[in-house]
């Protein structure tokens, strides 16, 4: 999986392409490539399949196409996060097919390079040319069977992936008609998919098809061009008219037209799939003056908190937006329970706010891993509130998992998430937007801060609609609500302090964070964001925990970091610092004031600005951000695209 960008065209292709990717470099991944038709116009580039494949940046993968002169009016590129085989040149998209008289030469047996450029008509691949090129994200569950299949018909394969699989199966099934052969190839395809294809004998179209994988259509002006890309952030400023697949739909795109068929291969009237303006504005990604896209994002967050609370004047369920033929007044009267379905961070997000519903609004609640919870036995309740968490809205666990509970009856669905275009929005009856702006830093910061105001504002809504909340208690949370962007930008003055620490923790290999009540998520998203980027191990305790198991591992060497908020678990907590002194342990407390927890040997404390009651855990996360990113500046990681991680996870 990652990104994907496609176009058929008037003019050549391969700068939209390149340019596509770079702007979802953000997402994270391990490996590029672009394939184009040649036609021949270009004397310095033999007619056929061209491709370029780099497992180094988009950048250089830019220079080796220019270096190269691949240039077409019909192309596809990649992004690649490694699922099936090693991040490699032969293992990067995009794939052509070969026919079953192929035969590899050594040197493609042999691509280990950090590049390679290859094409049909240039000796790399003998026996019958390729005439198939497809990019793919998502994961065919069932490939070892259907290469066991393909190579008793005589195909070979280049690669470990099994991408290459589907690029095989459509060239196998292919008449002359490319967009029928990708319509049988998906008929067999079990799993999640995203693709884009294109047959050197049908040089005018390009073909598309989705299930379980996001995949858009842009439409280009006057029928030049028409594009697919599997974000809209991959057509900023090439158009904004865009059109979003629905599951199972396959699309051919030719210049002038396109047209769709659903995941019954039935005709799409365009009604049914309407085209809609997105401005995805490319100036959103840029750096500008910070070191990294995830320092910036920590200090973009008190307007990223502002933006999503604008509008917000009282407490009433026009706040979340309802899909036609609900009502959110309707839902939040008619539910007895909530269940929060989410994934890392976003998960981290859920159970602070389970201790929020739970007190406040006084609602059962249970939080599930998303990953997990379509693979148990549970009790389904209709009368669940099934809320999402989500910062792309495309997360493919979390969205099998909300599948899951509306196929059990569980269909009153709220989702947070920061994409209004997104899967997850468009499946759910009610949605609250948060408005953290594009989000490149893998890890996630002003997104999780976001989910925390929008799921406050729930609690709130549904303590009203059972009647825990007074109008006085409404006005001083939202009063509080509206003071989060100053007492967050009090917060980030303390980066300093937080740079010293990070200077210690450079020098560790483990860490353990500790918190009590509410604050418990907090530490463990501390330990995730440490773990994440700096690639130090971390593991977070309820501290009352920690004598059960935890403090075994605590030595001088082993940092504690602990959250220590001015509140009714203050004095139980201190109990446990001292347990954690007493073994020679080295304590980083982050402290309200009032606290009375002081610096001294084995102990660093940093005095947080104000005691937040309720809301304190979005104070309080950003410290450990802070943290985490400065460990990481001090090692010499990769912070925005840290090893192994991709950014918005499009696959089980």
């Amino acid at each position: 999986m990652c990104g994907i960008v496609g176009s058929v065209s008037t003019r050549n292709i391969v700068p939209i392409l390149v340019q596509g990717l770079q702007r979802l470099e953000y997402r994270g991944y391990d490996s590029c490539g672009v394939a184009v038709y040649a036609d021949g116009r270009n004397p310095k580039q033999p007619a056929g399949l061209q491709r370029a494949r780099s497992t180094a940046r988009v950048a250089e993968l830019m220079e080796q196409v220019a270096s190269t002169h691949v240039e077409g009016r019909l192309g596809i590129a990649h992004t690649r996060w490694a699922t099936h085989g090693a991040p490699a040149v032969h293992n990067a998209h995009p794939h052509f097919s070969h026919g079953p008289d192929s035969v590899f030469s050594s040197a493609t047996k042999a691509a280990t390079a950090s590049s390679a450029m290859d094409s049909t008509s240039g000796g790399v691949i003998a026996g019958r040319p390729g005439r198939v090129a497809l990019v793919h994200n998502g994961i065919i569950e069932n490939h070892d069977e259907l290469r066991a299949q393909l190579k008793a018909k005589g195909y070979a394969f280049q690669s470990q992936t099994d991408t290459e699989v589907i690029a095989h199966l459509v060239d196998s099934l292919y008449d002359g008609d490319i967009f029928e052969a990708v319509k049988g190839a998906v008929k067999q395809l079990h799993g999640a998919y995203a693709i884009a294809v294109f047959c050197k004998d049908e040089p005018h179209r390009l073909i598309g098809a989705r299930a379980g994988s996001p995949l858009i259509l842009g439409v280009g002006k006057d029928g030049q061009e028409h594009f697919l890309a599997s974000d809209a952030m991959a057509l900023a400023g090439v158009t904004d008219q865009i059109v979003y697949l629905d599951e199972g739909d396959v699309v051919d795109l030719q210049l002038g037209k396109y047209w769709l068929v659903d995941k019954a291969h039935k005709s799409v009237l365009p009604a049914a799939r309407p085209v809609k303006t997105v401005l995805a504005h490319s100036g959103a990604a840029e750096l500008g003056p910070y070191r990294h896209y995830m320092q910036k994002e920590i200090f973009e967050q008190p307007r990223a908190i502002a933006d999503t609370l604008e509008g917000v004047e009282g407490i009433v369920p026009d706040l979340f937006e309802a899909q036609a033929g609900s009502s959110a007044a309707a839902i939040f009267k008619n539910i007895d329970s909530v269940l929060i379905l989410a994934c890392g961070t976003s998960y981290y997000s859920g159970c602070t706010a389970k201790y929020w519903l739970e007190s406040i609004a006084k609602i059962p609640t249970q939080v599930e891993v998303a990953s997990e919870y379509r693979y148990r036995e549970s009790v389904p309740n209709p009368k669940t509130l099934v809320v999402t968490i989500t910062q792309s809205g495309e997360t493919a666990d979390t969205l099998a998992a909300l599948r899951h509970a509306q196929s059990l009856g569980m269909v009153n669905t709220l989702t947070i998430c920061n994409v209004a275009t997104s899967a997850m929005v468009r499946e759910c009856k009610l949605s609250y937007i948060t408005r953290a702006g594009i989000e490149i830093g893998v890890a996630s910061t002003k997104a999780f801060t976001a989910q925390l105001a929008g799921l406050f504002l729930l609690t709130l809504m549904l303590a009203k609609t059972r009647g825990h909340l007074s109008a006085a208690e409404e006005a001083r949370h939202l009063k509080a609500m509206r003071h989060l962007p100053a007492a967050l930008s009090a917060v980030l003055a303390l980066e300093p302090q937080i740079i010293a620490w990070a200077e210690d923790f450079a020098q560790k290999e483990n860490a353990l964070f500790l918190g009590r009540g509410l604050h418990y998520p907090i530490a463990m998203e501390g330990a995730l964001k440490l773990k994440e980027i700096s690639y130090i191990h971390a593991e977070a305790y309820p501290a009352g925990e920690l004598k059960h198991g935890p403090l075994a591992l605590v030595t001088s060497e082993m940092p504690v970091v602990t959250i220590a908020p001015n509140d009714a678990l203050l004095e139980k907590l201190k109990g446990n610092l001292h347990e954690v002194r007493a073994r020679g342990g080295v304590l980083y407390v982050l402290a309200d004031a009032g606290s009375k927890i002081e610096s001294g040997e084995g102990m660093h404390v940093i005095r947080m600005p104000e005691h937040y009651g309720e809301l304190s855990p979005l104070l309080h996360v950003v410290p450990l951000q802070l943290l985490a990113y400065h460990t990481a500046c001090a090692r010499g990681t990769d912070v925005d695209k840290p090893r192994n991680l991709a950014k918005s996870v499009t696959v089980e």
